[in-house]
Formats: structure tokens, C-alpha cells, sequence
């Protein structure tokens, strides 16, 4: 299972239990967010290391501008769009899919 898929399952369970999703939620508030977030998958049972999810944010974003005017070097730099952590909070909070 890739990260991508850890992180729909994840996402899809904490959908349907507050307390997981409120244990996701409060990583945010740490000194170093990811690193609870990846301890606290673990702890999930969902084995995502640190530089696996910030790998899996910029994998995501470089295909995204691939896709868009040719994915050259004048594609236009979408904010925020390689952090899969914060994507990944986005959608829990607001109860959506990723």
C-alpha cells in the first residue's frame, strides 16, 4: 500500500471516529506537526515515516503541473499544493475526501 492509499484509509476511518480525527487534528498544534502525525498513524497502525509523506506532497504536485500548460518552468506555483500533510488536515476538518 503507498502512501496515498494509507493516507484515503486513514482519512476515510477518521471520518467516522471523532477521536481519531480529533487525535489527527491536534498534531497540528506540536512543535514538529508531521512528526506527530506520522507517530500518531503509526500508533493508527498505518506505517507513514516523515519523508515518505513530504515525498508523496511533491510526487503529487509535480504531476499536477505536468498536466497543466506543459509543466514547464512558466506553469504557475500553486500554494500550497505539495503539502499532503495540510491537504490531508484540510479535508478531515471539513469532513471531505482528499
Amino acid at each position: 500500500m503507498d502512501v496515498y492509499e494509507k493516507l484515503e484509509e486513514l482519512q476515510e476511518k477518521a471520518l467516522h471516529d471523532e477521536t481519531m480525527k480529533q487525535a489527527l487534528l491536534a498534531t497540528r498544534t506540536e512543535k514538529e506537526p508531521i512528526i506527530a502525525f506520522c507517530k500518531k498513524c503509526q500508533e493508527f497502525g498505518y506505517e507513514i515515516y516523515p519523508m515518505e509523506l513530504i515525498n508523496a506532497g511533491e510526487e503529487f504536485y509535480a504531476t499536477m503541473r505536468r498536466s497543466t500548460n506543459g509543466g514547464g518552468e512558466n506553469s504557475p506555483k500553486l500554494s500550497g499544493e505539495d503539502d499532503m500533510y495540510e491537504l490531508f488536515m484540510v479535508a478531515i476538518e471539513r469532513g471531505t475526501q482528499f
